[in-house]
């Protein structure tokens, strides 16, 4: 597998993507195609001595910084390290795309460059977060803010397509983030949705609560991106602060050193499920390629596994399932509308 690395993304490029683009090539045998400006990638490469032949550098002469504007950066930047890594997913010279760069500019370029896949309305961010019984994909995670039933719909035949293809579960369960598990819950986008979902061609158990979808009741969870980014980043932010609090209790203890000594493992163990670095970036569905976003925030770690994220979609060929299972999508949507 061969991926391109926008190696100028992130709030600590290209110091972190560089180191997590090599520790990808030594734990996975990716290769990486390190886009941006190639004195400055070079430079980082020579530091850490990381010439590598699965290495290679791709110059691109702008860069698009956090505070840009979409639009503006779409139609001004048209030699953009974003830009550059995405083309050669289309070209062909390139399996994946991963960025942590601007978002917004990832997810546009994405969709212009590469376009969606047939019977796509809205593609949709799809994240991968801990639960009890191991994990579940929470789609969308902040691509649309404003969604009808439909919308929702086809969320969650690309969620169990990709739940599917990725972690080989046969049957996922497929349920609606509301209020409440009764169908006449929620609002009126959850209620039709509800209606719309019942007759898919997927696992749907109906809706499930904020309360419950860490418990495991569920292996996709479908909402409008709106509520999907709340609940992503209130979550982070709970772990952060359950992991602090913690950490201050046992100090404020006689014996705090001792305690912190004996369940050290069980908190490294804590941070290590719900830290996003574990799970490197989140794939946007619905477009005609692999594209992988990262936080903005990520660390080399972050970047080595949203590597890896990118190349398991790619080898797997999950773009190819999500077209298959958006046929059974686009008639329901015909059964619904006639």
């Amino acid at each position: 597998m061969k991926i391109a690395l926008d190696a100028m993304g992130g709030d600590f490029a290209p110091e972190v993507t560089v180191a997590g683009a090599l520790d990808a090539v030594a734990e996975y045998g990716i290769e990486v195609l390190l886009v941006g400006n190639e004195a400055r990638i070079l430079s980082v490469l020579k530091d850490k001595k990381g010439i590598s032949p699965k290495i290679s550098v791709v110059h691109a002469s702008e860069t698009v910084e956090m505070h840009e504007k979409t639009s503006a950066a779409l139609r001004k930047k048209k030699d953009s390290s974003i830009r550059r890594a995405v083309e050669l997913v289309k070209k062909g010279e390139a399996d994946a795309v991963v960025s942590a760069g601007h978002s917004g500019v990832v997810m546009a370029t994405s969709l212009f460059v590469l376009g969606k896949l047939q019977h796509v309305d809205r593609p949709a961010i799809a994240t991968i977060m801990p639960s009890l019984t191991g994990n579940f994909l929470l789609i969308d995670a902040g691509a649309n803010v404003d969604c009808n039933p439909i919308n929702l719909l086809q969320f969650g035949y690309m969620g169990d397509a990709y739940y599917r293809a990725i972690f080989n579960h046969d049957n996922p369960r497929v349920a609606i983030l509301s209020i409440g598990e009764e169908d006449s819950k929620g609002n009126e986008l959850t209620r039709d949705a509800f209606k719309y979902m019942k007759n898919a061609q997927f696992n749907f158990i109906g809706n499930i609560e904020g309360k419950d979808i860490f418990q495991g009741g569920a292996e996709v969870i479908v909402c409008d991106g709106f509520i999907g980014n709340i609940a992503l980043k209130v979550s982070e932010g709970v772990a952060e602060m359950i992991l602090k609090m913690l950490k201050m209790e046992i100090a404020n203890l006689r014996t705090g050193k001792l305690g912190y000594l004996l369940i050290k493992p069980a908190l490294r163990n804590f941070k290590k499920r719900t830290d996003y670095s574990e799970y490197g970036g989140a794939p946007l569905l619905g477009i005609n390629g692999t594209s992988i976003i990262s936080h903005g925030r990520s660390s080399a770690k972050a970047i080595k596994n949203a590597l890896w994220v990118a190349a398991e979609m790619a080898s797997k060929g999950v773009v190819k399932t999500i077209s298959q299972s958006l046929k059974d999508f686009n008639q329901v949507r015909a059964d619904v509308k006639g």
